[in-house]
């Protein structure tokens, strides 16, 4: 029993290399966290959350496969809190029968209704936006839509990265959601025909693009910005960034389309209590600006101070239809990318 009650600690690098794991049982003072993101990423907001209730942490970072973990794990699992990026990846969770609701006046007073599950299952922390990456030399215009992307005028300069991508399924599933199927279909119709290349690559692939002349305009999320901005492990990544503008579509109509980086209680948390307060630190005014400014996002709640690099990028309107109601029409994105076959 002794060996089964000692903490096994493990980390999973990006590269693979291993790092942290959690407790099989509830251990007092801790709260052990499931993440999507690196741990550099967010461990000055847990040194934060620690410094104010005294509250360990404990980190397992998993670049993928978190569901299946914690349905592989099922009662067993020692997941307190899942943090994850796209609200797709959230509700997933939730279908997956891995969270639990909760409710709690300061998370759902913090946290508009529009970044936030009905049942209290996900919440989101940040936002980012999907915005378009312009050529400063080649681009002119410093306003743009989404409906404008598919104008034979971009014929050949538009970059983008995989269709079915998580990123890429959200925006197409939020023109559904906004102009219905019929409308979506002609309008990613358009943007095909008007690429650059074969869609390859990640983000930060398609703003090599445009600063190499390969395409004059690239899709992405503003938060690779503030990566490439401060990236000295590879500093070619600042001349890319420095070669484009940020363009936020349909801000001043409907506005532009965000997506979250939110949290989760995991179904079967030992640590529930402590799970509780982190998620409360994590949607409180301190919380949110110390963790949007590690990711450089948005903060979702109303008032919060952004970062330095992240009000560089421009003020954003963000398009306020729900999260969920977008993430309802994925599998119809889906489908509709396999359909004009965008990839090909």
């Amino acid at each position: 029993m002794k060996n089964i009650k000692r903490y096994i600690s493990v980390t999973i690098s990006a590269l693979g290399i291993l790092a942290v794991v959690a407790p099989t049982f509830a251990q007092e003072n801790t709260v052990n966290i499931y993440s999507y993101r690196q741990p550099e990423l967010i461990a000055p907001v847990l040194d934060g959350f620690t410094k104010q209730t005294g509250i360990k942490t404990k980190v397992l970072y998993l670049g993928k496969g978190v569901l299946e973990r914690l349905k592989a794990e099922g009662v067993n699992s020692p997941a307190d809190v899942i943090l994850s990026v796209s609200v797709t990846r959230l509700i997933g969770m939730k279908e997956g029968g891995v969270t639990q609701a909760v409710t709690r006046d300061i998370i759902a007073s913090n946290i508009p209704k529009a970044y936030r599950g009905s049942e209290g299952h996900w919440f989101g922390l940040t936002t980012r936006a999907r915005v378009v990456f312009a050529s400063k030399e080649r681009v002119s215009q410093n306003s743009i839509t989404y409906a404008e992307l598919a104008d034979p005028k971009w014929k050949g300069r538009i970059c983008s990265r995989s269709g079915q991508n998580t990123y890429n399924i959200a925006l197409i599933s939020s023109i559904i959601s906004n102009e219905g199927i019929d409308k979506a279909t002609t309008w990613l119709t358009g943007v095909k025909a008007n690429l650059a290349r074969s869609p390859v690559g990640n983000d930060r692939a398609q703003v090599k693009g445009v600063y190499s002349g390969e395409c004059d305009i690239a899709i992405g999320h503003t938060y690779y910005a503030g990566k490439m901005r401060t990236n000295e492990e590879n500093p070619e990544q600042k001349d890319w960034e420095a070669s484009v503008k940020i363009l936020f579509p349909n801000n001043d109509g409907r506005g532009v389309h965000v997506d979250i980086s939110g949290m989760a209680m995991a179904k079967y948390a030992p640590n529930s209590e402590n799970a509780l307060a982190l998620m409360e630190f994590l949607a409180s005014a301190k919380g949110q600006e110390i963790y949007a400014e590690q990711v450089f996002e948005y903060p979702v709640l109303s008032g919060s101070k952004l970062s330095e690099i992240v009000k560089s990028f421009g003020e954003m309107n963000p398009d306020n239809i729900s999260l969920e109601t977008i993430a309802q029409n994925a599998a119809e994105a889906s489908k509709l990318v396999d359909r004009i076959a965008f990839d090909d």
